[in-house]
């Protein structure tokens, strides 16, 4: 097998990062926009010792699950792909749950991870994201002229103006609407290679423009700031709020609460009135002040602006979490893709927190993490995927774990 080569392939599924795997003569080959159960001819691109990735050239024997995708900027199921944004829009909605939930699945087993059978989330197919990111174009832009920014394409560092996007809420696709035909667009930040813009409702945010606003979830106001994360997908946030107050009614509300990597305090929130005291941490400041504005009016509130690798003290005989003399009975740990710092996993698996929430985005690091909690003593009791990003291989999810 050489880059260059052309071959028949039989696609099998869809694997973490969203291409779709075959095997040849053995060999694992990865095809961006393959579909699970479909004969391919492709042009190998990579070509390594153990696997090999290719380029789709012909569907020869479409998939029962691969549709017609309806953004221009995707492409054609058989050309390149052109915009990065999307990555399973070939592919009926039922199916991206179905393939989402094996590879949730599929990561937990190779940890070695028991796990009950995950409670499926859906979200609206299309005109869902609130929050999205552009990256600037200082030069004239390629495609769309007047455009000075756009989305990147794919496995290519080539930024492409886009004139809709169809996963975008109606504010988002509003603007690039009329950017496309010669009107206002999202002001350019001043020293930004790329930003981040927010719409829900009637509010718009964007970092170059008017960038911290107040928005509403579930009938309660929020500060944000368009220059910090955010989920970006509210219809779910909303979803999974309701969700994590069920899980922490469940508790004992006699003791504290904490939260992890908790942003602008968006899950303390809505969970402040069931506890008698609520610990925050985060490292980014900047989110430590928005949500310290956001829980004002709440009671008992602590907040800790420090980096996880800081939430752990040494106590008389051990470490104690975020300076406490007692043990919480409920922690939220909401991590970054790369998950919980390691010296952390081990730390809070020590812990005799009765309840854990692990908020996960992504699979891989979550199987790792829960695979530490669990041979500390805890069990995975009930797994639950909410779908924030449809049309993309991104799996979000809850993991509950009690000891």
């Amino acid at each position: 097998m050489s880059i260059g080569d052309v071959y028949k392939l039989q696609l099998d599924k869809i694997v973490s990062g969203g291409e779709a795997l075959g095997k040849y003569e053995g060999k694992p080959v990865f095809v961006q926009g393959g579909a699970p159960n479909e004969t391919i001819a492709c042009r190998i691109i990579e070509e390594h010792n153990t696997w090999a990735r290719a380029e789709l050239l012909e569907i020869l024997n479409p998939s029962p699950v691969r549709c017609d995708c309806i953004c221009e900027f995707y492409g054609k199921c058989e050309q390149k792909v052109q915009c990065g944004g999307c990555n399973l829009a070939h592919i009926n909605y039922d199916a991206q749950l179905e393939i989402k939930s094996a590879i949730l699945k599929d990561s937990l087993l190779r940890c070695k991870v028991q796990f009950p059978e995950p409670e499926i989330f859906s979200s609206s197919p299309w005109g869902y994201r609130n929050r999205m990111q552009f990256h600037c174009l200082r030069q004239q832009a390629k495609g769309l002229d007047g455009i000075k920014y756009g989305l990147k394409g794919r496995r290519s560092g080539e930024i492409i103006t886009v004139s809709d996007c169809h996963i975008a809420v109606q504010g988002i696709r509003d603007v690039l609407r009329c950017a496309a035909k010669g009107g206002d667009g999202f002001p350019l930040p001043v020293e930004k290679d790329r930003f981040n813009v927010f719409s829900k409702d009637d509010v718009l945010l964007s970092e170059g423009g008017k960038q911290k606003g107040k928005i509403k979830l579930l009938e309660k106001e929020i500060f944000i700031d368009a220059s910090l994360f955010f989920q970006s997908n509210c219809e779910m946030l909303e979803k999974l709020i309701l969700e994590l107050r069920k899980i922490a009614n469940n508790t004992n509300k006699d003791m504290p609460m904490a939260d992890l990597y908790c942003g602008v305090g968006t899950f303390a929130l809505f969970l402040s009135d069931l506890f008698p005291k609520i610990v925050l941490a985060e490292e980014n400041k900047a989110s430590v002040s928005l949500a310290r504005e956001n829980l004002r009016q709440a009671a008992n509130i602590d907040f800790f602006a420090l980096r996880d690798t800081e939430w752990y003290k040494a106590g008389n005989e051990k470490k104690v979490l975020l300076h406490q003399k007692e043990p919480f009975g409920f922690i939220i740990a909401d991590p970054p893709r790369a998950g919980l710092n390691s010296k952390l996993s081990f730390a809070l698996a020590q812990e005799k927190t009765p309840v854990l929430i692990y908020v996960s985005c992504e699979a891989a690091s979550l199987a790792r993490d829960s695979k530490v909690l669990t041979d500390g003593g805890y069990t995975l009791n009930k797994l639950l995927m909410f779908d924030f990003y449809p049309q993309t291989a991104h799996i979000e999810s809850i993991a509950v774990f009690v000891k």
